[in-house]
């Protein structure tokens, strides 16, 4: 019927978005997956060295991110850098910042490292923020760039208070050279609830809902399709009705 010719259009092109986001969460869920995998198996391997400094230009993100290494030298005392960050579970429910100091390879270059949270009250202690002096062999996982988005805050170098985890950004603003493009975070040990800063290192928790979402899309445009039936049925029985004598 021609009533319906309109409706009918409409839910088909609806439907077929519907589907399409379905689909597209599937193929979003299967490379989740796969990155869950791989961020598993890197992080959980034996210490690797850390990519020598000659090699920094050619790497990419997905070449070393939580790459499981063990990088020796020592910390360059004096400088660091706070970048802010919501309180890790079982720290304090208190927000604060990962406490980022620059440590000198012996190999040569400097590597960005991540010592742990600090909570916001805490970041004027001058004996916390203190980095270890001498040698030291650190244990870790690498990481890329955190990416921005049009919500980040803009970063404060003035104040030493940054709001995305980027090596070479925070390399600049403490007048770094030969930085490494990626960061190292500690290892966790054993800490008590004095610890600060207090490392969280280890195989981080990836969220993963693509199988849920798929199942909402699929499952929006079986209902799309069960509306149109009954709206259907409906200017069908009206129609017949109206024919009746």
């Amino acid at each position: 019927m021609r009533a319906l010719l309109g409706p009918a259009i409409a839910t088909m092109l609806l439907f077929a978005v519907l589907v399409s986001l379905g689909f597209w969460q599937v193929r979003r869920l299967g490379e989740k997956e796969a990155l869950i995998a791989r961020v598993e198996r890197r992080a959980t391997q034996a210490p690797q060295s850390i990519p020598a400094p000659e090699d920094w230009a050619a790497l990419r993100a997905d070449d070393y991110d939580f790459m499981h290494v063990r990088a020796q030298g020592r910390y360059i005392g004096g400088r660091d850098a706070l970048v802010f960050a919501a309180p890790p579970e079982g720290a304090t429910p208190e927000p604060g910042y990962w406490l980022l100091t620059p440590f000198a390879l012996s190999g040569g270059g400097v590597v960005l490292v991540d010592r742990g949270f600090l909570p916001a009250s805490k970041t004027g202690v001058a004996s916390l923020r203190e980095a270890p002096s001498g040698e030291a062999t650190l244990v870790g996982l690498l990481r890329a760039p955190e990416r921005r988005n049009p919500f980040t805050p803009a970063d404060e170098p003035d104040k030493g208070v940054f709001y995305a985890r980027d090596p070479l950004t925070i390399a600049v603003a403490l007048g770094l050279a030969d930085a490494a493009p990626f960061a190292l975070v500690i290892d966790a040990g054993p800490a008590t609830a004095s610890d600060w800063p207090r490392p969280v290192g280890g195989v981080p928790t990836i969220v993963n809902n693509h199988f849920s979402y798929a199942v909402t899309w699929f499952g929006l445009s079986l209902a799309l399709l069960a509306i149109f039936a009954l709206y259907a049925r409906g200017v069908l029985a009206s129609a017949n009705a109206s024919k009746e004598p």
